[in-house]
């Protein structure tokens, strides 16, 4: 009961920010549309709607990153975290109450973006269904890494490094914006050891129907969102040992 009352509270923290609603349904809609423009014009396989949707739904997914991070952060500054580890709130109640409530935005945002490519020239399947259902656990990842970040970083600091250095990392890494392949071997290889390209790829898979596909990439993501919630959690414990 107690988890449900902080996570409601949690929610309307995060609606009640416009900037938030723009950034998190807003931007990567716009996004989509540039692209889609672009690509009417100027041909490139990568921006092909089908290619291009699921990996503009993952890259909004960094934007859930920074929502969460800011949000923790911004709750420690004004010292109203530190109020409630006097509670007896567990360290569970804490991510539960954190994660949940964003969980329902990130699959928002993701069936908002699937639905505008359908009159885009996406076409409508049960693939597509089953892409907004894995953008869940795709973003349990990023929802897990803003609750670390917000854990060790002020306000500023997050808005630095999830708005600007995640974003970023999010774009180049992911292979949304251009082939891997042509960048050289080195920064392909960099961009496999790391969840964002694994993300992109999982959702493509899903959406083209490719299912014997996904595992893989399924389990980089898994591996990397087990190890930033088992640090966010351990740093949760660590801070409400010190009170």
């Amino acid at each position: 009961m107690r988890m449900w009352a902080f996570s409601s509270r949690t929610a309307r923290e995060i609606l009640r920010d416009p900037l938030t609603l723009f950034f998190g349904l807003g931007f990567p809609l716009i996004l989509l549309c540039l692209l889609t423009a672009i690509q009417a014009n100027v041909p490139v396989s990568l921006f092909e709607i089908e290619r291009l949707t699921p990996g503009i739904a993952v890259f909004g997914l960094s934007f859930v990153t920074l929502f969460s991070a800011t949000l923790i952060s911004r709750d420690r500054e004004t010292a109203f975290l530190w109020r409630l580890y006097t509670t007896p709130l567990t360290a569970a109640d804490f991510i539960l109450g954190y994660a949940l409530p964003i969980i329902p935005i990130a699959a928002v945002q993701s069936a908002v973006c699937y639905t505008a490519a359908l009159f885009m020239g996406l076409r409508l399947s049960a693939a597509v269904i089953y892409a907004v259902l894995f953008i869940i656990p795709v973003s349990l990842f990023y929802i897990a890494l803003g609750l670390l970040c917000g854990s060790v970083l002020s306000v500023k600091q997050a808005g630095g490094i999830c708005g600007a250095l995640l974003t970023n990392l999010s774009a180049w890494l992911s292979g949304v914006w251009f082939d891997l392949d042509l960048v050289g071997k080195a920064f392909k290889r960099i961009a496999y050891l790391l969840p964002f390209v694994h993300a992109t790829e999982l959702e493509r898979a899903v959406t083209a129907g490719e299912y014997s596909h996904i595992l893989p990439h399924f389990i980089w993501v898994l591996g990397y969102t087990a190890v930033t919630a088992a640090a966010a959690v351990l740093l949760f414990l660590r801070q409400m040992k010190k009170q």
